[in-house]
């Protein structure tokens, strides 16, 4: 990890939401407010969330801004798509989804958790390891 340089650090060990991921990923605080979290986070070479919705009833979804090194992001039934730093993703609420760094590079992306009524996150399956994420 010596020559990854995230301009927002790395931030401190994600055991919160350990259980999800599959590898080492790490969370950073940037910002919160009454209506709003914005966090870093980076995940380790070949580290990925769990396939997860983002439910709400009005409103919510998340919004992530790529910043250091390469991930992918997957919707379910689609293709995963290649992410590199200056990259985003709009993921609306409902939609099963997962994401996470690619094999052999670190990853970080800000996470915004776009504010909604009655929001909540259902963590599903692993996701099976397929090249070229694998």
């Amino acid at each position: 990890m010596s020559d990854f340089n995230d301009v927002f650090g790395v931030g401190e060990p994600n055991e919160a939401y350990a259980q999800y991921f599959e590898g080492n990923s790490y969370l950073k605080l940037l910002a919160k407010t009454s209506t709003i979290a914005v966090s870093n986070v980076t995940f380790e070479p070949g580290c990925r969330n769990h396939w997860h919705i983002h439910h709400a009833k009005t409103g919510g979804g998340q919004i992530l801004l790529c910043t250091a090194g390469e991930g992918w992001y997957q919707e379910w039934g689609k293709e995963p798509q290649k992410l590199v730093p200056g990259s985003v993703v709009v993921i609306p609420p409902e939609v099963k989804h997962w994401h996470g760094a690619a094999k052999d590079s670190w990853f970080s992306h800000i996470a915004f958790e776009v504010p909604g009524t009655e929001t909540s996150n259902e963590w599903c399956e692993k996701v099976e390891p397929k090249a070229p994420f694998a």
